[in-house]
């Protein structure tokens, strides 16, 4: 299970800019329990607890040994830093469709796009982050696909990246913290990843 550092900015970090500029506020599209957008809020705004429910979606990549891509989030990430997590997870902007969203910030984050890409369903959840007292009120919409280029991860949003077959993933696991709604979203994305993957990868 080789680890490697991010060691060159290959992407603007979209995560911290708006589309048009850096001056202008991140905003989030909130939902209602349907998944239906209701109105908008500030990101770190809608984050603040107890949270209001947004619209997010989350990437699984894996290469052609059915390997799951992970990242360590970075150290200077507001939100969850320093940890492992799936490929890539993050919000559309509003009115961007989520598999829009996920392949741009797939790109952004990894410097590279995913040679395959498939909905794999929507969970919702709250998950409470105790470190920075941030809520994850989220409609997360799962995308599960395959990356074959080598990625070039932008240091100042991934820390390390990693390809893990399940067993390392649970030794990483036990090793070191991992985001609060990791396991959520790979339990609810593990049918289409089976079907990805095929029954010899694990998942």
């Amino acid at each position: 299970m080789p680890i490697t550092p991010a060691n060159g900015g290959s992407a603007e970090t979209a995560g911290t800019a708006a589309p048009s500029g850096s001056a202008e506020p991140i905003m989030l599209e909130l939902v209602d329990e349907d998944g239906t957008t209701i109105g908008t809020a500030e990101k770190l705004s809608a984050h603040l607890a107890p949270g209001k429910l947004h619209r997010a979606f989350s990437v699984f990549l894996f290469d052609d040994e059915g390997r799951l891509l992970l990242q360590r989030r970075a150290l200077g990430k507001y939100h969850s830093p320093g940890v492992w997590s799936n490929t890539c997870c993050g919000h559309p902007y509003p009115g961007e469709p989520p598999f829009v969203a996920a392949a741009r910030r797939t790109a952004e984050e990894l410097g590279t796009a995913p040679a395959l890409l498939r909905e794999a369903g929507t969970v919702r959840y709250n998950h409470p982050d105790p470190a920075s007292g941030l809520v994850e009120q989220e409609y997360n919409h799962l995308f599960a696909g395959l990356v074959r280029a080598t990625p070039r991860p932008d240091p100042e949003e991934i820390g390390e990246i990693a390809f893990v077959t399940p067993d390392e993933l649970e030794k990483l696991r036990d090793e070191g913290p991992f985001s609060a709604w990791f396991m959520t979203v790979l339990d609810a994305a593990r049918p289409t990843v089976r079907e990805l993957t095929g029954t010899a990868a694990g998942w």
